[in-house]
């Protein structure tokens, strides 16, 4: 027998112990990730950076049992805007405001400023997992049902955790970020030879015209972050802020919280010039990835930005061992540089069924344009093979197949089928449209059938009629 579960939801970090969190956000069995921790999250709170008067009021979910031991949380906000997230709904705002209806406030379920997957349900983990997650989530919709709000957003979703997201009342959008992956390089000069010739080369002289000045580039974590550090970097940062017209969000008090709490995860990259740091680019560090988050710098150096956000990103994670470097939102530039484009993922609960079937028409339509987009870019891939194994030297055996699948009609149809197909090993994409009752699956042939896409579109509870004439 389970013991019984409990919800609750709370409004500061203070409110929860660091360990109780932490069990839930980085399970000892899976990747960690400095952003879910407790010093993370809770250093946008204290530091003034995600609180209400910023628009960001902490909403945060709760799972006890019986015994009051945490089993789940979800760190959730109550929004007074769209900035800071990374998945663009300001159309969606625009529409339904026009249509008489209130947008803002509404919910979003992720990490403040910070365009990166990750796990959103945090489970700590055993045979209660399911129905923690479960409640998890009907605790955040009976929120925006219970106080009328407009929509909840959970973004950047793992792929992991997107089958706890199979909910008929739930929209799947997907995008893409431009990711490293490490093939098992030994260095970056082995990296750099599975570029095709004019790559590398261009990627030769960008990194020899970005020190061409004699700026001397140094590697800080831990120990060695300073007060002074951060001041300096403060001022990298605010600055790039400034250049494009907006506010920085994070205040200077964040970055010495989270230098007490995480400098172990935290990798400071700087270039001096005459013995004075004149750019900067901040990383954080998992147990598999090399997160780069913020860049500035007070001179202009010709490629500067590209050596510091990216070559020294990758030089770092081939020398560690990581098996990749997720460098943000945004950035066709970083496909050159040895940056692949990979799916993102997030979910949307519309409580107004008018409003959900029309953003559900708005992205079938907008996941066309991804889809096309994602070909035309790895059709660009820097490599000199294929993008699924660019340092094997073999080539990619995926195929595209359309399938006809009847019985899908809606957005949560589509993306409840695409969930269960993208878990397959094998199946690399699937795009569904429920106005064409059809299914485009690239898939290896070697490892998928026809039949075994029967039975996931049987067991998702549609009608597969075989292949699209």
């Amino acid at each position: 027998m389970t013991s019984k579960l409990t919800s609750k939801t709370i409004d500061s970090f203070e409110d929860v112990k660091a360990k109780d969190w932490d069990a839930c956000a980085n399970p000892d069995d899976l990747p960690y990730s400095p952003f879910l921790t407790h010093s993370f999250l809770s250093a946008l709170e204290k530091s003034g950076s995600a609180i209400p008067e910023t628009g960001w009021k902490n909403q945060h979910i709760l799972v006890n049992n019986a015994q009051g031991r945490l089993l789940g949380c979800l760190p959730l906000y109550l929004k007074g805007h769209s900035r800071g997230e990374f998945v663009f709904d300001q159309g969606w705002a625009e529409a339904y405001q026009q249509a008489g209806g209130r947008y803002y406030p509404k919910l979003l379920a992720g990490v403040p400023f910070t365009p990166i997957s990750g796990r959103r349900l945090l489970l700590r983990g055993g045979p209660q997992d399911q129905q923690v997650a479960a409640l998890l989530l009907e605790h955040a919709m009976a929120l925006a049902d219970n106080y009328q709000l407009s929509s909840l957003h959970i973004n950047f979703i793992d792929d992991t955790q997107l089958p706890y997201f199979d909910h008929p009342d739930l929209l799947v959008r997907r995008g893409h970020q431009f990711q490293f992956k490490n093939s098992g390089f030994d260095n970056f000069e082995d990296f750099l030879t599975s570029l095709s010739s004019r790559k590398r080369k261009a990627i030769r002289k960008e990194r020899a015209q970005a020190v061409q000045a004699g700026l001397d580039i140094k590697h800080l974590t831990g120990d060695d972050l300073s007060r002074e550090h951060w001041d300096i970097f403060y001022k990298f940062y605010t600055d790039t802020g400034e250049r494009k017209w907006s506010t920085p969000y994070l205040s200077r008090s964040f970055f010495s919280m989270i230098s007490e709490g995480l400098a172990d995860q935290i990798l400071l990259v700087l270039a001096y010039r005459d013995g004075q740091a004149i750019a900067g680019a901040l990383n954080f560090i998992g147990s598999d990835t090399l997160y780069g988050r913020y860049w500035g710098s007070c001179e202009y150096h010709p490629s500067l930005h590209f050596e510091l956000c990216y070559y020294q990103a990758i030089d770092y994670a081939i020398d560690h061992g990581l098996a990749r470097v997720e460098a943000g939102a945004q950035g066709e530039h970083k496909l050159a540089r040895g940056y692949l484009p990979t799916q993102t993922s997030s979910v949307h609960y519309l409580p107004d069924r008018g409003f959900r079937k029309a953003v559900a028409h708005f992205l079938s339509n907008e996941q066309r344009y991804i889809k096309m987009e994602h070909q035309i870019l790895s059709e660009h891939s820097p490599f000199r093979n294929t993008i699924e194994e660019p340092h094997s030297g073999q080539r990619s055996n995926m195929e595209t197949r359309t399938y006809q699948i009847e019985g899908m009609t809606c957005g949560g149809c589509t993306g409840s089928l695409e969930k269960r197909l993208l878990l397959e090993e094998g199946i690399k994409a699937a795009s569904a449209s429920f106005e064409n009752n059809q299914c485009e699956v690239t898939l290896d042939p070697a490892l998928i059938t026809d039949e075994r896409i029967e039975e996931i579109t049987a067991k998702a509870g549609f009608e597969f009629k075989g292949k699209a004439a």
